[in-house]
């Protein structure tokens, strides 16, 4: 969440913030409920000294009326501290849960939108890949070599599952291994991380485990969730820790499995394996000083970079729009794959993502350091997708398609594959 000492302060611009994300949140409602938390806190504190001095005199040489009097006003006192104690409750956690309700700041230069098509182009890698015949899309490739079987996920899981055979089976573990490599050649400490999480680590984070709207699958009775990215895990590791300022910023790499119901997603393109309920991934996130994370966000979205320009597919980076940042990110930069299979003639599509969220999250998750005057502050935390592998096989096997219907592989990844093309 933002500092919360700033929303009298920063009215206007929360408001305003709130606005150009098309979020609907009640500044002014937020305001009215701090206010009467300060007041209840202060009326009970009052009281609570009462109460004290009350024990105090109990304490000396008193009378019997004297001693009944003051038995009697702290049983008066005890009952008045309980019942606002009881509200002060009620209307803390009716204040907090609104509260977590507002967006992080935006970034000044984030293009103000609605869609993402208001996100702004900020520069192109490599040309569209076009083909002297009519390309097919990703489905009918893998349906035709063999790689992809939807209809029996379909019937053993249900829709938007899918079994990857044959060569894309070392397809995905070539692109995991591919990724890995890089990121540990840029200082990331690499792990594997738990599938599901506590559901109090990804409201941290900023999901929502629960309503109609939620993208996650909740593990009934448990309270935990299944991650629908390893942003989850990796954001948890250090949750309600004071770290060192020397450490930071501390790298982590997490290759995970993702679970996502995807809610919401009618009217959005999702053939195939573009939109599913499970996919691979392997993630970025860091912890840093407040003054190095917008440095290492342009590292990140650079390694992104490198990742996908090794796999030689073109692309174009966009800085996502204030309406399509999502709660956390304080800016936001895409990847964009060129997918000659979507639309009628190839539209680029969504590979990777990387946000710098600043100290919302870490507020949330109560992330902090010491600095060197030994002041206590809040690190800045940034996530970014190195390869999420159902969308890079999209743009695998539809730019590297052939006219005999077989598909060529990346020269990076042939050292993983063992393999140059995938036939039948």
């Amino acid at each position: 969440m933002i500092d919360l000492k700033e929303l009298k302060t920063r009215r206007d611009e929360i408001a305003a913030n709130i606005a150009n994300r098309g979020m609907h949140v009640d500044i002014d409602a937020i305001i009215a409920l701090q206010e009467q938390r300060s007041v209840l806190l202060q009326e009970t504190e009052a009281l609570r000294s009462r109460r004290n001095e009350n024990a105090s005199k109990m304490k000396g040489k008193l009378d019997a009326d004297a001693r009944s009097a003051l038995i009697a006003e702290g049983k008066a006192l005890k009952e008045e501290i309980a019942t606002k104690e009881s509200t002060l409750g009620e209307i803390e956690s009716n204040y907090l849960t609104l509260a977590k309700t507002i967006p992080n700041y935006a970034h000044p230069q984030a293009p103000v939108g609605s869609l993402d098509t208001e996100n702004l182009e900020i520069r192109k890698w490599g040309e569209p890949t076009r083909f002297p015949f009519a390309p097919k899309d990703h489905v009918q490739l893998g349906e035709t070599l063999d790689l992809i079987d939807f209809d029996t996920a379909t019937r053993v899981s249900g829709p938007k599952f899918y079994y990857l055979k044959n060569e894309a089976v070392l397809l995905e573990l070539a692109l995991e291994r591919y990724a890995l490599d890089i990121l540990r050649k840029h200082g990331f400490t690499l792990t594997i991380t738990p599938d599901i999480a506590r559901e109090e680590v990804l409201e941290g984070i900023g999901f929502n485990p629960r309503g109609e709207e939620s993208n996650i699958y909740t593990i009934e009775g448990t309270g935990t969730c299944l991650v629908g990215t390893a942003e989850i895990t990796l954001g948890g590791y250090h949750a309600g820790k004071i770290l060192s300022e020397n450490d930071l910023p501390i790298r982590m790499a997490g290759l995970s499995h993702c679970f996502r119901r995807e809610a919401g997603g009618a009217g959005q393109y999702s053939k195939g394996l573009y939109r599913v309920h499970q996919f691979s991934k392997v993630e970025m996130f860091i912890y840093c000083l407040p003054t190095q994370s917008e440095q290492i966000h342009d590292q990140l979205l650079a390694i992104e970079e490198e990742i996908f320009q090794g796999l030689e597919i073109p692309y174009h980076v966009v800085d996502t729009c204030t309406g399509d940042l999502g709660a956390p990110a304080y800016r936001k930069f895409d990847i964009e794959a060129w997918m000659p299979g979507r639309g009628e003639q190839g539209e680029y599509g969504e590979v990777t993502s990387t946000s710098n969220c600043t100290d919302y999250q870490a507020r949330r998750l109560n992330i902090r350091y010491k600095d060197s005057a030994g002041q206590i502050q809040h690190v800045h935390l940034l996530n970014g997708t190195a390869i999420a592998i159902s969308r890079a096989i999209v743009a695998i096997l539809e730019n590297f398609q052939r006219k005999d219907g077989s598909v060529g592989l990346p020269k990076a990844l042939v050292p993983y594959m063992g393999l140059s093309e995938i036939r039948r």
